[in-house]
């Protein structure tokens, strides 16, 4: 039997929707994920019936942020593949993560607790996964990157630069220095021995 084509959104449905996504954006991102959908409608100057209307329950709200935030990271890194050197195109991708995902709370949460939203997959995450193994690769067959960094590292790192910036410290933006400590250490001659697995 043939699929009904998904129907196209009107354009002031549309409007409504980016509204949504800009206003949970800001709202999630500052309280984090125990923020209401009232509170998103408000931001979005909406009612909580639109919000419903497009997001019919909070996950598939918190779902479709962090669907946002790997298709931007993701497009980043594809367009890394174009840098001529792998270890700067590799940092590069994970400072540009690094500033998407510091001020998100929501993100951070959502990662750090590994839950549903967390393990659900989408095509800019599973094209991110890809595109990030390649550049390591690169970098490990160029000497820059130690050579038994893998891919699966890249999460943890990510999910510490959320813990980071939700720490007090006292230097401002102390996810920067942790990224960079940690980036540091994935260096080709930072390496002092094999990293264990297990």
């Amino acid at each position: 039997m043939q699929q009904a084509a998904v129907k196209p959104l009107r354009a002031d449905a549309r409007r409504n929707r980016e509204k949504v996504l800009a206003a949970a954006r800001r709202v999630f991102g500052e309280q984090g994920i125990d923020a209401q959908m009232d509170d998103v409608a408000r931001g979005a100057d909406v009612g909580v019936g639109t919000v419903y209307r497009h997001f019919p329950t909070k996950d598939a709200l918190l779902a479709a942020l962090t669907d946002t935030v790997f298709e931007e990271v993701a497009a980043f890194a594809r367009d890394a593949l174009e840098q001529p050197d792998p270890w700067e195109a590799f940092l590069s991708v994970m400072w540009f993560g690094g500033e998407k995902t510091s001020g998100d709370r929501a993100f951070s949460e959502i990662m750090a607790a590994a839950g549903e939203v967390a393990r659900r997959t989408c095509p800019a995450k599973e094209d991110l996964y890809v595109v990030t193994s390649e550049l390591m690769r690169r970098a490990q067959e160029a000497g820059r990157m130690r050579p038994d960094a893998i891919v699966d590292d890249v999460p943890l790192v990510m999910c510490g630069v959320g813990s980071a910036s939700a720490m007090d410290h006292p230097c401002p933006d102390a996810w920067r220095r942790h990224l960079g400590i940690v980036l540091d250490g994935l260096r080709a001659e930072a390496a002092s021995g094999p990293l264990h697995c297990g």
